[in-house]
């Protein structure tokens, strides 16, 4: 799923170089902390969220049905 969510951010943002993902696994759900250049923090969230939850919803409907929940943090 981590190369996924890469996949999609890398094309989204402006500069796909700087686009770092660190994964953390806990009880019931995976983190997945996303740092990506200043000026891109917008385009990765979008307009009230929107952006980003979409993606999130990608990532949920990936997984198999007994997997974790993927939760999405943007790192300022």
């Amino acid at each position: 799923m981590k190369e996924l969510l890469e996949s999609i951010l890398k094309r989204i943002v402006k500069k796909p170089e700087e686009v770092t993902i660190v994964e953390f696994d806990e009880e019931d759900s995976i983190i997945f902390e996303i740092v990506v250049n200043p000026q891109d923090v917008g385009q990765i969230i979008g307009r009230d969220g929107r952006t980003i939850k979409s993606i999130n919803t990608i990532l949920n409907a990936a997984k198999g049905e007994n997997d974790k929940k993927f939760v999405l943090k943007v790192i300022r």
